[in-house]
Formats: C-alpha cells, sequence, structure tokens
C-alpha cells in the first residue's frame, strides 16, 4: 500500500508544484524526478552534464511537465539564472531539492586541500547556494514549499576513508535539523535525505573534477579506480529512492531515511554518544540559563508524528 500523506504538510498536494533538482539528470536525482512527475508534478532538472539533460528528459517522456538546465552548483551566478530559467518556464518553484554531490573519498592521510575544497564546495556548499538563490522566492510566492536536501547515511554513521564526504554531508543534515523550525511558520517544509547504497554513477565523480582542483590533490589514482567500480544489484534503484523521496515531501518528514539495514548501527552510534554523558547531577541552575541550547521541538514533533503513524515502505512504481 502507498503511503498517505500528511494533509497538513506544505506539499501533501504535489500535483501542479514545481520541483528544482540539482544532479537531476542521472541517479537519485533521475528517480526523484520520475516519482514526481509520476504523481503530477513539473519538474527541473538541473545538471552539470549537458550530455545527460537531455536524455533525462527523453526518459522522462512528458515534455509539458519537465524542463532542463545546465547548472554548475558551486557557479552562483550560474544558479541565478537557472532559477530564473525555471520560473519563466513554470511561473514558482515549490519544492528545492538539493541533490548533486559527488563521490570524494580517501585516506585522510592523502587529502589535499584541493580535495576538501571541490568536496564541500559540491556536497555542502551546493545546497547552500541553492537555499540563498531560491528559498526567498519560495517565501516571496507565498503558497508553501519544501526543501529537500541529499545527506547520506555515512553522516549518521561515519566510516573510515570517509572524511571529505562526511564531513559535507554531516554539515547538510545540521543545516537541515536547524532551519526546519525556522522555515515553518512560512509553510515551508525542510527535509534531510539520508540514503543508503543506491544505483547511480556517483562512482564516477572523478570525471566531474575541475581542473581547477586537481593540482593539488591526493585523490587521482583512487577517482581512477573508483570509476571502475561495478554498481552492484543488491543496492537500492534510483526508481525505489525516489519514491521515498516524494514520500517524505507528502508527508513533510524531517528525515527521508531508505535502508532499515542502518538501523543497528544508528542506534550503537547513539548509545554510545549517550554513554559518554558525565555521570554527575544536572546543575539546575546552569540547565534553566541554557534551557534554549537543551533541545529542539523539531525533534519532538518528528517522534510524535512517527510513533503515531509507524513508518511503512511506499508502494514502488516498477
Amino acid at each position: 500500500m502507498a503511503e498517505t500523506a500528511d494533509k497538513s504538510a506544505p506539499m501533501a498536494e504535489v500535483h501542479g508544484r514545481t520541483a528544482f533538482i540539482t544532479g537531476g539528470a542521472n541517479g537519485i536525482g533521475l528517480g526523484i524526478a520520475r516519482a514526481l512527475v509520476r504523481a503530477g508534478a513539473n519538474v527541473v532538472i538541473a545538471d552539470i552534464r549537458e550530455t545527460s539533460l537531455a536524455d533525462a528528459k527523453a526518459s522522462l517522456g512528458s515534455d509539458e511537465q519537465v524542463e532542463t538546465v545546465q547548472l554548475d552548483v558551486t557557479d552562483r551566478a550560474g544558479f541565478v539564472r537557472a532559477a530564473d530559467a525555471a520560473e519563466a518556464r513554470f511561473g514558482k518553484i515549490h519544492m528545492l531539492i538539493g541533490n548533486a554531490g559527488v563521490g570524494v573519498m580517501g585516506p585522510i592521510v592523502d587529502t589535499k586541500y584541493d580535495d576538501w575544497d571541490w568536496a564541500m564546495g559540491v556536497n555542502f556548499g551546493g545546497v547552500i547556494n541553492g537555499l540563498v538563490t531560491i528559498l526567498p522566492r519560495m517565501r516571496a510566492h507565498g503558497e508553501g514549499g519544501q526543501i529537500v536536501t541529499t545527506s547520506s547515511q555515512s553522516a549518521l554513521i561515519p566510516i573510515s576513508f570517509s572524511a571529505t564526504y562526511t564531513a559535507a554531508k554531516a554539515a547538510v543534515l545540521g543545516l537541515s535539523e536547524a532551519i526546519r523550525g525556522e522555515l515553518a511558520g512560512e509553510n515551508i517544509g525542510v527535509s534531510a535525505f539520508m540514503p543508503g547504497p543506491v544505483q547511480s554513477n556517483i562512482a564516477m565523480s572523478g570525471e566531474l573534477r575541475p581542473d581547477r582542483f586537481k593540482q593539488d590533490s591526493g585523490y587521482a589514482e583512487r577517482e581512477a579506480q573508483l570509476g571502475k567500480r561495478p554498481v552492484s544489484p543488491l543496492w537500492m534503484s534510483a526508481d525505489e529512492v525516489g519514491e521515498r523521496v516524494l514520500s517524505g515531501i507528502r508527508n513533510n518528514d524531517l528525515y527521508i531515511l531508505t535502508h532499515p539495514e542502518f538501523a543497528q548501527g544508528m542506534r550503537t552510534r547513539f548509545d554510545a554518544i549517550l554513554a559518554s554523558m558525565p555521570d554527575e547531577p544536572i546543575n539546575q541552575e546552569r540547565a534553566e540559563g541554557i534551557g534554549f541550547l537543551l533541545g529542539n521541538k523539531v525533534f519532538d514533533e518528528q517522534l510524535e508524528r512517527r510513533t503515531a503513524d509507524p513508518v511503512t515502505s511506499p508502494e514502488v512504481v516498477k
């Protein structure tokens, strides 16, 4: 059974609304685009790969609902032009899906400035550029909206040899949690999307590395090896992930997760953090003085909603 939408969510009904998806011409981004088009939304696919945009549009088979724009998410002026093009085609942007990302990974002892600058510039900076460019436009039309930021399970269970990638994805998660409460009053929801392994071409990220980030990199050999890694059939399909994101948008979920296999590892990490808390009485006077730091109602709200309505897998269109 498909999950029913939360009728109070800003984008409970996506039909006729417009989504702007970065990194939308392949993998996860294209899977999200497919789900939204099937649900009747207009979709603007933004991607750095010009050659992929036409193929993506053709695969969606709906010229009336789909527009494509070439975009390097680190190019702020380019982001403005892309948003202008989206509005020229569909009028208003209601959903911003900051999905563009690159898989910059390797040993910390090999990491150079170019590796850090490229990883953070795309994986975190691209999300920031989308917010600064498109959030004011969403606020201006006043019809509500949804911001989906692509983080990763890596933000919740960091593993070795993933420092650059994990740092950026953890920043995306923290950003999403921080702005959720700020934007709720304007009827704009925020969802942190944290997928596990998905069938995509993220292993080919090295092919997209700009020349300006190749001079001081310690990852050239590793990126070449990753580019040859086959995509496992055990990884989740992009279409299944797209349906899960659509469900999260319709329900205004704070967290959109994909793989239940990660649950125990997440519990162990959270338990390890709590087990490290100083075992001493709480200073009540201090607690009162810093009360505004001790919790965030967005966590209470998400827990209450999900406890009352347990998570079920959305129906996946094959």
